[in-house]
């Protein structure tokens, strides 16, 4: 049980990894995007739709305001956290096919049933998911596969997920995918597969408009 919750956790842990700024783009380079991954846009409008995905669930849990205000502060920074997720999602699938790992529909399915037993029931599984990690129920499935892929990767390796091995193999990947995070949301740290917040105390602040 506490080898799953580390592997829930080691995707999530490294959005507080701090380190140097090493890329970003502006608005004039591509206009619209939040991150640019292997030439493609992560679109501003697809983040902002991953994060309605997550208010609005957060939202169904909570009925009392004063609750969902403080849900609300205390994840503040959900708009530039799911961007790192939506780009790590990337760098760890292209780690994974450079070492030629692979996950099944059934090993994704396998550990839902496993984690939906010890949490008590499906519902209780979102929940969690949702609290612990901002991940929306809808992209549970998702966030297990990428969970259940690291887990491979490492074990390909001959290491864990919380050696150095790995995260060279992630650091590896980035270099590969050439990625620009707008400066709004912070940069990418390519030795670390990070994102980090970016020096420009200019340029607006995307999570706070969001969050309005």
């Amino acid at each position: 049980m506490l080898r799953r919750r580390r592997t829930a956790l080691v995707l999530t842990a490294v959005i507080a990894v701090a380190g140097p700024l090493l890329t970003a783009c502006g608005n004039d380079a591509h206009p619209g995007a939040a991150a640019v991954v292997d030439g493609r846009r992560i679109t501003v409008s697809q983040l902002e739709g991953r994060v309605k995905e997550v208010r609005a669930a957060q939202r169904a849990e909570v009925s009392d305001q004063a609750q969902y205000q403080q849900v609300l502060a205390s994840t503040g920074s959900l708009t530039r956290d799911t961007l790192h997720n939506m780009v790590l999602d990337q760098v760890l699938h292209r780690a994974a096919r450079d070492q030629g790992v692979t996950v099944t529909r059934k090993e994704v399915q396998g550990m839902r049933a496993d984690l939906e037993k010890q949490a008590g029931g499906t519902r209780r599984l979102k929940s969690a998911w949702l609290q612990k990690y901002g991940i929306a129920p809808k992209r549970l499935d998702d966030n297990l596969r990428l969970q259940i892929e690291a887990r491979k990767l490492a074990a390909e390796l001959g290491t864990d997920t919380s050696q150095p091995p790995f995260w060279d193999a992630l650091s590896k990947a980035s270099k590969e995918l050439h990625i620009d995070v707008n400066p709004r949301y912070g940069a990418w740290d390519v030795a670390k597969s990070s994102r980090v917040d970016a020096r420009t105390p200019w340029l607006r602040n995307a999570t706070a408009t969001q969050s309005t």
